[in-house]
């Protein structure tokens, strides 16, 4: 299939190391990252999008191989985040399996692959990451940082840590730190795919295998901490596949042929790595920036300069409102400029990635601030 003006991966790479929280470092590292729309001759109108878990570069438009972005009903011209209006960019992180350096990719120093080798790299360590990559663009402020869930809580990081070099920080269902209870679902799901006899303690790919058993039950209960309780049952409640019980262990209800469609799915189709599977939940557990600031989120916000956007979603049990309120109060604690939406939604914490009336006026709203606080004679027009 030919696509017309697909979008183009683009890689910057970084030769000096780079120091990693965990004591780590990488040698050198590439990211590899997408853009959309044009970057004004002052370069003020950009925006970085931070992505999820299982999310990449690919945010928006349709790649060669005629894939849709994971966020393209939100991205592109004349939608709430415009590409008339801003230049977008979005980078597949550090220890991601998409292009970016990770453990699917080239050790320098042994020239083998890195699989399990691969250090452990947190949310600290993605904003680094992409702070050299807005140095590569020659971009001296981003109009504005977006990113929902685990790329939500790349946004906070960034504004406490670079606070100079954003203007606005939108924060969509996320939360400062992961409950026990999530870090306990990470923990789960990890345990699926390191007790699958092909994981070989990392190092599948020598072995020219993949643990997809265990990549299938990590997504499928990933998944079901995305959906409310509200929405399986609307969508599925006890609906059989067929006409009457068999009273035996395949599947017979149509949530549970759902679920494994969807791990199965990931692990095949998808070809998520299980290596980048661990790093990434153990980044979300480790992401607790109030630790740096005696375990105070407000003294850890009076950081920021930036002003904010925070976005929560009423059936998100995964990152409940009352996580968004958090933020908002240290915030507040700051006497930020800070602007909070709760959208009624039935979805769960998949919320963010979908079509909702009330969620696109509020963030096409406060994208067209964005737009007006862009310090152009433009602008002002």
């Amino acid at each position: 299939m030919s696509i017309a003006n697909p979008t183009v991966e683009q890689r910057f790479a970084f030769k000096a190391p780079l120091p990693l929280k965990s004591g780590s470092s990488l040698p050198e590292y590439e990211l590899v990252y997408e853009t959309y729309g044009e970057l004004n001759a002052d370069k003020s109108n950009a925006i970085l999008i931070c992505h999820a878990l299982s999310g990449d570069h690919h945010v928006a438009g349709i790649d060669a191989d005629g894939k849709k972005g994971w966020w393209d009903g939100y991205i592109g011209s004349g939608k709430v985040i415009d590409t008339d209006k801003f230049f977008v960019v979005c980078s597949n992180n550090l220890g991601g399996c998409r292009g970016s350096t990770g453990p699917t990719t080239i050790n320098p120093q042994t020239g083998k692959v890195y699989g399990a080798d691969f250090p452990i790299v947190t949310c600290k360590d993605w904003v680094e990451s992409q702070n050299e990559l807005r140095k590569y663009l020659g971009i001296e402020q981003w109009a504005a940082l977006v990113g929902g869930s685990m790329g939500g809580m790349q946004v906070m990081q960034w504004a406490i840590d670079y606070p100079e070099k954003l203007r606005h920080a939108i924060v969509i269902a996320a939360a400062p730190k992961l409950s026990a209870q999530n870090i306990a679902f990470n923990e789960v799901a990890r345990r699926a795919i390191m007790s699958d006899p092909e994981f070989h303690d990392g190092r599948f790919l020598d072995q020219e295998t993949v643990p997809k058993s265990g990549l299938a039950l990590a997504r499928m209960l990933g998944h079901l901490t995305y959906l409310s309780d509200d929405m399986m049952g609307t969508k599925f409640g006890r609906e059989l596949r067929e006409d009457k019980l068999k009273y035996n262990f395949d599947v017979e209800f149509q949530v549970e042929s759902y679920l494994r469609y969807q791990g199965e799915k990931f692990a095949t189709k998808m070809n998520f790595d299980a290596n980048t599977y661990l790093l990434m939940t153990k980044a979300l557990d480790y992401f607790d920036p109030a630790a740096d600031y005696d375990h105070d989120l407000s003294k850890t916000l009076a950081q920021a300069t930036a002003k904010f956007l925070v976005v929560s979603f009423t059936s998100d049990w995964r990152f409940s409102p009352q996580r968004s309120h958090e933020i908002v109060k240290a915030l507040l604690d700051n006497d930020a400029d800070v602007s909070y939406a709760e959208i009624t939604s039935a979805h769960g914490h998949d919320a963010f990635l979908l079509p909702n009336d009330h969620y696109e006026g509020v963030f096409g709203n406060y994208m067209q601030r964005v737009y007006d606080d862009i310090p152009t004679a433009e602008a002002s027009v």
